[in-house]
């Protein structure tokens, strides 16, 4: 059992008995919310990706388009939430969703869950870019260019999300 020793409006610290005697500290989402992660895929065979600041890392990073369950509506639907900000994030619609289970992000650490889709027969509706200033930036990646998009993302001082290579396993 652990203990909440801060709560924010996003994220909980907690500690948790461990060994003899000591503790384990980690990070829990508040209010039970969880994440969805989506590989988009295009009927070109490219790969929708997502560029955007953040703050822990200190630098953009490259991602999997992804987002907070039940942030902003309580009890938001896991699936909604996905369409949701596949929009928001990149300005694709999917005909053709299809669900990978749970996962846990970095379960040492963090005890976050998100739900993986795969996103095909993609259509473009909107910009992207996200909402509320979150200036994400989408790119459409052919998949057999991944490797040099990484690189050349690197040396322009980008982090890659680990996500990524769950991504590439499905594509």
């Amino acid at each position: 059992m652990s203990t909440a020793v801060w709560k924010g409006k996003f994220l909980e610290a907690h500690v948790a008995p461990w060994g003899d005697g000591g503790q384990w500290e980690f990070v829990k989402r508040a209010r039970g919310i969880q994440a969805a992660v989506i590989v988009a895929l295009t009927d070109l065979h490219e790969l929708v990706l997502v560029e955007q600041y953040r703050a822990p890392l200190g630098c953009p990073c490259i991602e999997l388009p992804a987002g907070l369950v039940g942030d902003e509506t309580e009890g938001e639907d896991v699936f909604d939430s996905a369409r949701r900000e596949l929009f928001e994030e990149t300005g694709f619609e999917a005909e053709t969703w299809e669900a990978f289970g749970e996962f846990a992000s970095s379960p040492g650490m963090v005890g976050e869950i998100f739900h993986l889709y795969r996103a095909t027969r993609l259509t473009r509706t909107g910009p992207g870019g996200g909402v509320d200033n979150e200036g994400i930036v989408p790119h459409i990646v052919p998949v057999s260019q991944i490797p040099s998009f990484i690189e050349s993302a690197r040396a322009r001082g980008c982090a890659i999300d680990t996500r990524l290579l769950i991504g590439l396993s499905l594509v």
